[in-house]
């Protein structure tokens, strides 16, 4: 079991009786545990299986590959509507809701998966797009549209994707600011989690 896991939990005190026992589950399973994301994760022959979280009303497990298990049970929701294609939520808001057999057995089917190659890939092709409001920033800064140019296709997607997402230009105008010398340092905005 990993430390970080263990501080994780330790952090989150409003429910963290029930990450205990969601982590219970995995104990005797041949996964590694480990820290993605900043979350506790779990993983079966270098996939990502299951990830578990907490939140101010609720903690949940997430199933990379969510979509490919029978759920039988009908627990799973999809959290992010339109952004992903296989990863799955299952939410619990008491110690009540968790049935670490049923827990396991979807997990097991996860990692049955796993071995028989069964995985539902991310498509990487989706196109760039830099809303007016970063692109009007860009123009007006040669350094800047410079070391936004230098970064990949999938980090200059992560910068138009969170000025893009906002709705209030205020919210816009905040989001610039603190991503303009994360660019100029060439870093993605998301490089903090990678490394966890």
């Amino acid at each position: 079991m990993n430390d970080k896991v263990a501080e994780y939990i330790s952090k989150k005190e409003k429910c963290s009786k029930e990450l205990v026992l969601l982590r219970s589950v995995f104990t005797n399973l041949p996964v590694e545990e480990t820290i993605k994301w900043g979350a506790p994760t779990y993983v079966f022959n270098d996939k990502n299986i299951v990830g578990l979280a907490a939140f101010k009303n609720y903690c949940g497990l997430w199933f990379f590959q969510g979509v490919l298990l029978k759920d039988e049970q009908k627990v799973f929701i999809n959290a992010q509507e339109g952004k992903t294609k296989a990863m799955l939520q299952w939410r619990f808001h008491s110690m009540d809701e968790i049935d670490t057999e049923l827990i396991k057995s979807y997990v097991l089917e996860a990692i049955d998966n796993v071995k028989a190659g069964n995985e539902i890939k991310p498509n990487r092709a989706k196109p760039l797009v830099v809303c007016s409001f970063l692109q009007a920033a860009l123009d007006t800064n040669k350094k800047l549209i410079t070391s936004f140019e230098s970064l990949t296709v999938s980090k200059k997607r992560d910068y138009a994707d969170y000025i893009s997402s906002a709705k209030r230009e205020v919210t816009k105008q905040k989001r610039l600011e603190k991503i303009i010398p994360m660019i100029l340092s060439g870093v993605g905005i998301h490089d903090k989690y990678k490394n966890c």
